[in-house]
C-alpha cells in the first residue's frame, strides 16, 4: 500500500492511499486545485480516486470536497458530519457508521471507528488492501480509548496525530477557551498521548508510523518524534530496526 500525505496540519489535511491503480483519499482539507496538483506530483491520476472518506467536517478536512463533483467521486462520512457538508452533490453522498465496513472488491476494505473530537460524529479509519496490508488513520481526537486501540491494532501502517506539547499550549497566547478545547478529551492528542497509544499498538515488526497534524505553534517535529521514540525504546523497540517513523 502506497501512502502519500498530501497535506497535514491546521492548514489542511489530505491523505492518499493507493493499491494497484486505485486510490482513496482520507479527508480533502485543501483547495481542490491543490489536491489535483499534488496527486499528479506523486504519480496519481485524479480520475483513479475511487472514494473520499471524511473524518469530520471541520474546514481543514473538507475544504477541497468540490473535487468529488469534478471527478464524480463518492464521498463517505458519518450521518452526523453530513450536517456540515454542503458542497457535495447528492448522488455522491454516502453514509458510514462505526463498525460497518465498506468493501471495494479486490482493492480496499475500510472499517470506520469512533474518535473523540468536538464534531458531531467524527471517525477514524482502518484500511485493508488485498495484498495483506493494513493502514490505520487516527487524526483529530482528544484521547484514544480501548475501542480505538482494538480497531487499529495489528496494522502495518499508523497515521496518527501528534498535535501539541501541553506546556507549550499553556504558555501560548491562545485564548483560555481555545487552550481548554485543545487539551480536552474532545480536542487533540498531545505527543505523550500519541506515544502511549503507539506503545499499545506497535509490535516491532517493521511498522511504519507517520506523525501528523502537528501544531505549528505548540509543537516541534523533533520533540514529537523523540517523545514517541523514547516510549517505544522502553518497550525494546528501536527506530530503523523495529519500526520506521516519519514526522509530516
Amino acid at each position: 500500500m502506497k501512502v502519500d500525505i498530501l497535506a497535514s496540519g491546521s492548514g489542511g489535511n489530505c491523505i492518499a492511499l493507493t493499491s494497484g491503480n486505485s486510490t482513496i483519499l482520507v479527508d480533502a482539507g485543501i483547495a481542490k486545485t491543490k489536491i489535483d496538483k499534488k496527486l499528479v506530483e506523486v504519480g496519481i491520476q485524479p480520475m483513479n480516486v475511487r472514494a473520499i472518506f471524511i473524518t469530520h467536517a471541520h474546514g481543514d478536512h473538507i475544504k477541497g470536497l468540490p473535487l468529488a463533483n469534478k471527478y464524480n467521486i463518492p464521498v463517505f462520512a458519518s450521518e452526523g458530519e453530513w450536517k456540515d457538508i454542503q458542497v457535495v452533490e447528492d448522488n455522491l453522498k454516502r453514509v458510514v457508521k462505526s463498525g460497518n465496513g465498506i468493501d471495494f472488491k479486490d482493492i480496499f476494505y475500510i472499517e470506520p471507528f469512533n474518535t473523540h473530537h468536538d464534531a458531531y460524529e467524527p471517525l477514524g479509519y482502518s484500511v485493508y488492501d488485498y495484498e495483506g496490508n493494513r493502514c490505520s488513520i487516527c487524526l483529530d481526537t482528544g484521547h484514544v480509548d480501548n475501542e480505538m486501540i482494538s480497531a487499529m491494532e495489528f496494522s502495518s501502517i499508523y497515521i496518527i496525530e501528534a498535535n501539541h506539547e501541553p506546556n507549550m499550549v499553556e504558555v501560548s497566547d491562545y485564548p483560555n477557551n481555545v487552550k481548554a478545547r485543545i487539551l480536552s478529551d474532545n480536542g487533540h492528542l498531545s505527543n505523550t498521548q500519541t506515544a502511549e497509544a503507539l506503545s499499545r499498538l506497535v509490535t516491532g515488526h517493521g511498522e511504519r508510523i507517520y506523525l501528523t497534524h502537528l501544531s505549528s505553534s505548540n509543537n516541534m517535529p523533533k520533540l514529537a518524534e523523540m517523545t514517541v521514540k523514547r516510549v517505544l525504546f522502553k518497550k525494546g523497540f528501536k527506530a530503523g530496526k523495529h519500526y520506521e517513523i516519519e514526522v509530516v
